[in-house]
């Protein structure tokens, strides 16, 4: 088996996997909220504007990504961030009536949260 595959954790997939449903959340609220010839426009344009977002606004050696903060920020700002990316997509599917996917996604979201606690540790003693 190769090695990177080895190095990664379930919760860094499942982690992976709660990131493409926040975006795929977004793009389907854009749908849903944004009418006329800049529908398809927003629908798209949306989650891109979130993965920007994340990608940009990083922690100078955060050991889950490359290492490289294009803007760096401290462990609060970026651990904001992300919560509030992940609480707008459980929002959202609520919003748009996916009461049940809804509550698997936030358990998730919760248990995955739980299990990277060291994670969350590192990220508030980062200034």
């Amino acid at each position: 088996m190769n090695n990177d595959l080895k190095s990664i954790s379930p919760n860094l997939f499942i982690r992976f996997l709660l990131e493409i449903i926040a975006l795929v959340a977004f793009g389907m609220w854009a749908w849903t909220v944004i009418d006329g010839a800049l529908r398809l426009l927003s629908t798209s344009t949306v989650p891109i504007l979130i993965s920007i977002i994340c990608g940009t606004f990083a922690v100078s050696n955060d050991p889950s990504r490359s290492g490289k903060a294009p803007i760096a920020v401290s462990g609060i700002i970026r651990l904001i961030i992300e919560l509030v990316i992940f609480i707008s997509s459980l929002w959202i599917l609520f919003y748009l009536n996916y009461t049940t996917f809804s509550y698997i996604y936030g358990t998730a979201l919760v248990l995955h949260h739980i299990f990277s606690y060291d994670r969350i540790l590192w990220l508030v003693r980062q200034k």
